[in-house]
């Protein structure tokens, strides 16, 4: 809830939110961050009708506004009050309106456009990558861990040789941030410039690392924990974009695709010398339970490594507090919540020992 204000201020806020266009805005940020062209495109309307709305959500406190390079990104507020508030609204709107679901559609659209137009670049720019990386020193693990994503994808869908060592560099990375400023910042960062699978990638090695530093695991296990995590879901590039963003729950059919990605990354990355047994069993298993209950194998218990169980919860966790295309952001604590409910499914202990990172770091 929002921290007590006046009367005025509320009514100001209330305001602010009670138009259709404004909060069909709210809607939209609260399932990822956006400039005022994507917005201008999915509402429909002119760019300075749209700033206008902007503007307004500004100054009730309700989003927030960054730079990124020559981009103006705008977000929820970073204000835990203003974001609760923000989600209550979403959450009470039919996922059955027309309007809500045009946008949504239109918004899954300006997200393929965005991971197409990256995908043109690094296959058109492929052959000269290494010299073009060497001209940037990226002050932020985020973009390093999201370029080095990217062009992994790019890899398995070009059929390119995989850069290895540059993704280990990247969750190394990863691990400094977070050992310097904390999971939240981290957690916070990510889901402030990235989406989709990117995001997801990003927010489990970051959940991952923080996991494994919390239990104390060594330097080289915490090595092979961060790499498997940036590997995981490579072979849902092999993967339709209309299924990895379909706004809703997936049918059969689509369920089915979806769950090839484990046995898809596992048979890219087997030929590959640089890639150890250790990251192929994790890039494979990490959607086994212990009951047998999982895929691709029905492993149980007993074969299902340390680094496996880890992962796993680090990959639950982070699918639910990432932001879909059709819910709002689910809140941490309710997401722990749901891993303490999982029971035979996932190691019981380790789940306890996952809740200070779950909840306070």
């Amino acid at each position: 809830m929002l921290a007590p204000v006046t009367l005025e201020a509320m009514v100001d806020t209330l305001k602010a939110a009670a138009e259709s266009s404004r909060l069909r805005i709210l809607a939209l940020l609260a399932r990822g961050d956006l400039t005022v062209s994507d917005l201008t495109d999915i509402l429909n309307q002119s760019q300075p009708r749209v700033s206008r709305h902007l503007k307004l959500l500004l100054e009730a406190g309700l989003i927030g506004r960054y730079q990124e390079g020559s981009w103006a990104f705008f977000r929820l507020s970073d204000n835990e009050g203003a974001r609760d508030f923000v989600s209550g609204l979403v959450a009470g709107l039919s996922a059955g309106d027309g309007q809500i679901e045009r946008d949504l559609e239109r918004l899954s659209a300006v997200k393929r456009k965005r991971q197409e137009r990256a995908a043109a670049y690094f296959s058109a720019n492929a052959a000269s990558w290494d010299r073009i990386r060497s001209l940037h020193v990226p002050d932020n693990a985020v973009e390093t861990a999201a370029t080095a994503i990217a062009s992994m994808f790019t890899a398995v869908t070009l059929g390119q040789p995989l850069d290895v060592d540059g993704t280990k560099q990247a969750g190394r990375q990863i691990a400094d941030r977070i050992t310097q400023h904390g999971l939240s910042e981290w957690l916070t960062t990510v889901r402030r410039h990235h989406e989709g699978t990117y995001q997801h990638c990003l927010l489990v090695t970051g959940v991952a690392i923080d996991f494994g530093l919390s239990l104390g695991v060594r330097p080289a296990d915490l090595e092979r924990l961060y790499t498997a995590a940036m590997f995981h879901d490579i072979g849902k590039a092999q993967t339709p974009l209309t299924i990895l963003d379909k706004p809703g729950r997936l049918d059969p059919e689509e369920r089915a695709m979806i769950e090839t990605h484990p046995a898809a990354g596992y048979d890219f990355l087997r030929n590959h010398d640089k890639i150890t047994p250790e990251i192929l069993d994790a890039v494979r298993h990490h959607h086994e339970y212990l009951d047998g209950s999982g895929y691709p194998d029905a492993l149980c218990a007993e074969n299902i490594s340390d680094i496996v169980r880890i992962l796993t919860i680090s990959d639950i966790f982070a699918a639910l507090i990432e932001h879909r295309h059709y819910k709002p952001t689910m809140p941490r604590n309710e997401a722990y919540n749901i891993l303490c409910g999982m029971n035979g499914k996932l190691e019981k202990v380790l789940v306890s020992s996952f809740k200070q990172v779950a909840l306070t770091r």
